[in-house]
């Protein structure tokens, strides 16, 4: 049996991971070892850790990283606290294997330690690029770091190749947040109004809006433009979901708190709505607003359009449902103009997926079966 640890630091993420942690638990091959850190240990994000264990699953080891603010500071401490926690989890729990998704800072720290440790690595959602964010180094060292690799287009599958990793440990399986909306039963309307106690109106907005980190002090700024936009729109429900812990996130949480605070017929917001509601959400709105990853991988599923603002996610492949705007109030006006127009919701109805069928939970299944690592040495694969 191996010892497969999966390693999750927020609500997101874990959200996408579920299905390959409920598989892995399920399989009589595999011994899960579940990881959190990260958002998932703050009260300030809601100390999501405890929807994992109401989901039914045993945490087996949480590392703190002891994120106090969003400074640069702040969080590159972080970062050596998360390492030193990983190093300690990983002699105590001795995994065969970790699985790690994304980019963020805590999964470089665990990535680093399992390296270091000798520990194989799979890391999903490698080659992916988003040329104003941090993560996009973070992404690409964590690649690098890996043995195996589960990417979510062939376009990405032959980026991690081109990074000088061999094509026979590189898997295009499709994005795994594909799975849940194929699988979970999602709120109706009432039910879902219930669940978030707040009833919508004839059209409504749900907006995700982290910072771009690579920008100097742009988040209050470019969050200005949006909520002027947003503020235009008549008979229409304003749903926040509030950033990450990213740099200057706080900016952000605090300009949405205010904006519900004075508007809260028009408006709500959450720390996390979890994956239910959001998922829920993504049904029951007209448009997704703001920088999200998930505006790319998963809105394009409901037919629904994404306005994308800025250069956060600048560099991943856009399916026809997203509409690239930059961040002033004029350019999402306009925007905001074309999501709501007819024609183009029309057009985007037979959009072709382009992030897979559902299916990565059990491919990437079929590979941690399959592929057997003897150790972590690799030659770089040159083109």
């Amino acid at each position: 049996m191996k010892n497969i640890a999966v390693i999750t630091g927020t609500r997101a993420e874990y959200g996408l991971l579920k299905p390959l942690i409920k598989a892995i638990t399920d399989d009589s091959e595999f011994n899960l070892q579940l990881v959190v850190t990260g958002m998932h240990l703050s009260p300030e994000f809601g100390l999501t850790y405890t929807q994992i264990e109401q989901d039914g699953f045993v945490i087996d080891s949480k590392v703190e990283d002891h994120l106090s603010g969003d400074s640069a500071a702040a969080i590159t401490k972080a970062i050596g606290t998360a390492m030193i926690g990983f190093a300690e989890t990983y002699e105590a729990l001795n995994p065969d294997l970790i699985v790690v998704l994304g980019d963020r800072s805590e999964i470089l720290a665990a990535a680093t330690a399992a390296m270091i440790k000798g520990i194989p690595i799979a890391h999903l959602h490698g080659g992916e690029t988003t040329e104003g964010a941090y993560d996009e180094g973070i992404r690409h060292a964590i690649t690098k770091m890996s043995y195996l690799h589960f990417t979510s287009a062939d376009v990405y599958r032959k980026r991690v190749i081109q990074l000088g990793e061999s094509p026979d440990r590189v898997f295009n399986v499709g994005a795994i947040g594909i799975d849940s909306i194929k699988s979970l039963k999602l709120l109706n309307t009432t039910e879902f109004e219930e669940s978030i106690n707040y009833k919508l109106n004839k059209k409504a907005v749900l907006i995700t809006f982290h910072p771009v980190t690579l920008e100097k002090a742009t988040a209050k700024k470019q969050f200005e433009e949006l909520l002027t936009s947003l503020d235009k729109l008549e008979d229409t429900s304003l749903i926040f979901t509030k950033p990450n812990s990213d740099k200057d996130g706080k900016i952000i949480i605090e300009m949405i708190d205010d904006y519900v605070t004075k508007k809260p017929e028009k408006s709500v917001a959450f720390t996390s709505l979890g994956q239910l509601r959001y998922l829920s959400a993504l049904q029951h709105v007209d448009v997704v607003i703001g920088n999200s990853s998930s505006g790319i991988y998963e809105v394009p599923i409901f037919k629904k359009p994404t306005i994308n603002i800025g250069d956060r996610q600048k560099g991943r492949l856009m399916p026809d449902s997203v509409i690239n705007c930059e961040p002033n109030s004029g350019a999402i006006d306009k925007a905001i103009q074309k999501a709501f127009d007819r024609e183009f919701i029309k057009s985007i109805q037979q959009q072709k997926n382009i992030y897979g069928d559902g299916t990565t939970t059990s491919q990437i299944i079929e590979v941690l079966k399959t592929v057997k690592i003897k150790d972590i040495k690799k030659s770089f694969y040159d083109l």
